[in-house]
């Protein structure tokens, strides 16, 4: 591992509160996060406009509100256990997350799921541009492509100023949003909120309530390649089952609250916009209070852009320097979210789909290329490695972990080919795919837990002759060198 950037770097101060480091270690002595912090930022991360139109997938394929919510709980409640375990990698290794999959992929052979993990950060900032744009011009009328530029700049600036300010613009519009959508909770449940019984038929059909629970599943895993990169400034003695609880309730939660929310919305107001939905329902209370909670929302889906903009800079900052070395700069950071507020800017600027078709192909497709990764780093991380890592061999090119590690690549790559039979592929464009297991079981698509399930089996064969005893000496080596370094 290069040291030395490493040393300077402890010497430069922030510039008005812009973080300093990017893709390096967090030494004891900088980590300066509180436990207490995680359950509100991973709440609002939920807690915002992306959330709601989760709710109406069922209902647009004939889902009850009860069943929706159902599903909806069920797959929130499966999807975040997978995302609170990344969550604990945090503090015991004080890395971001990607860094750490070197580990199960090599050096270089990471590269294939940073792919994976820099598609899901801009699929998401490119949906949630798409989300707020449409959302925000139907709710107040105003110029959606104004709407596009100020939320990629405000979420790039919320990017570059980084960890410690993401943490704070959190908790402030959780203080603002929380009492405005519990009031108009209250007023759907008490009848004060308007709405009418639906004139379509709702009732349950398993195709659609797997639709819901995998939306809801894929919702929560796709938060699982940047969970530690928001818990890595805890200190290295933080419970790890402390840090799993606070993640999970956080992120569960909200998620679940706004889920059934959106399912109200979509059959008793015939919601097809989520913000357009909240402001009406809002409204009806009194005047004003919808338009005001809308916005909060919209608001809070740009700071989570922000989030996504910080996760994809160090994703990309980590492919780089799996084939050129990275100094990790400031700077190099800053660069690099401006590039991808450009990219993604350009790419939400020419979609024109619907906002729930949108979010549904999104997610579909994040969780078909998440969930062999996620089995294979949390296999690797509790069970074959049990939390022991080199970190410095992690930033060796010929360290412990090699350029390309076989191991967690075949178990990648086996789970991944095993999805393909069982897949269901929204419409994409003038594309569609519906594997022939799919089709056997009425176009149900459970592709991703046959991958689950298949992946965690492949890793857990492959790594049989694997003996972490042989690495002892590694971890001893760079343990003595990071205390030597940075005390």
């Amino acid at each position: 591992m290069d040291t030395e950037p490493r040393q300077q770097q402890q010497l430069v101060q922030p510039v008005r509160g812009i973080e300093v480091h990017s893709i390096d270690w967090i030494p004891e002595r900088e980590r300066h996060g509180k436990l207490w912090h995680q359950a509100p930022l991973w709440f609002l991360g939920n807690f915002q406009y992306f959330t709601i139109p989760i709710g109406f997938i069922g209902p647009a394929m004939g889902l009850s509100l009860w069943w929706t919510a159902l599903a909806g709980l069920l797959g929130i409640v499966v999807g975040t256990f997978f995302m609170a375990f990344h969550g604990s990698q945090g503090p015991k290794l004080g890395l971001p997350q990607m860094i750490q999959s070197r580990a199960q992929f090599g050096y270089r052979g990471v590269v294939i799921v940073l792919f994976v993990a820099l598609f899901t950060y801009m699929a998401f900032n490119v949906t949630d541009q798409v989300l707020l744009a449409q959302g925000i011009s139907g709710a107040y009328g105003w110029n959606p492509t104004a709407i596009a530029l100020v939320t990629v700049i405000a979420a790039a600036l919320l990017a570059i100023f980084g960890h410690d300010w993401v943490h704070r613009i959190f908790r402030i519009l959780l203080v603002i949003s929380f009492p405005l959508i519990t009031i108009i909770t209250i007023a759907i449940i008490t009848g004060h909120a308007g709405g009418f019984a639906p004139k379509a038929h709702y009732g349950f059909t398993f195709t659609a309530f797997m639709a819901e629970f995998s939306a809801a599943a894929a919702y929560n895993i796709t938060y699982a390649p940047y969970v530690s990169d928001y818990s890595r400034y805890l200190p290295s003695k933080t419970k790890s089952r402390s840090v799993i609880f606070s993640v999970f309730f956080g992120a569960s939660s909200s998620a679940v609250w706004l889920i059934a929310l959106g399912a109200w919305l979509a059959i008793h107001l015939n919601a097809n916009d989520g913000l357009l939905g909240l402001k009406t329902a809002g409204n009806n209370v009194f005047g004003g209070l919808g338009s005001v909670a809308a916005l909060a929302s919209a608001l809070a889906l740009l700071a989570t852009m922000g989030m996504n903009a910080y996760g994809a800079s160090l994703t990309l900052l980590t492919g780089i320097d799996c084939f050129k070395k990275v100094t990790p700069t400031r700077a190099a950071r800053v660069i690099s979210i401006i590039g991808l507020a450009i990219v993604w800017y350009l790419i939400g600027d020419v979609i024109t789909t619907s906002a729930v078709n949108t979010v549904f192909t999104a997610l579909t497709l994040m969780l078909y290329l998440l969930v062999p990764w996620t089995a294979t780093n949390l296999i690797d991380f509790f069970y074959v490695r049990r939390g022991h890592y080199a970190i410095t061999d992690l930033f060796s090119l010929d360290g412990i972990y090699h350029r390309w590690n076989w191991r967690g690549i075949t178990a990648y790559a086996i789970g991944f080919a095993a999805e393909i039979p069982f897949m269901v592929l929204p419409q994409l464009g003038s594309l569609s795919y519906i594997g022939p297991v799919a089709k056997l079981l009425h176009d149900t698509d459970i592709s991703w837990l046959v991958g689950l399930v298949v992946t965690s089996i492949a890793y857990l064969l492959i790594t049989r002759g694997f003996d972490p005893k042989t690495e002892e000496q590694a971890i001893a080596k760079s343990e003595a060198t990071l205390k030597a370094d940075f005390g």
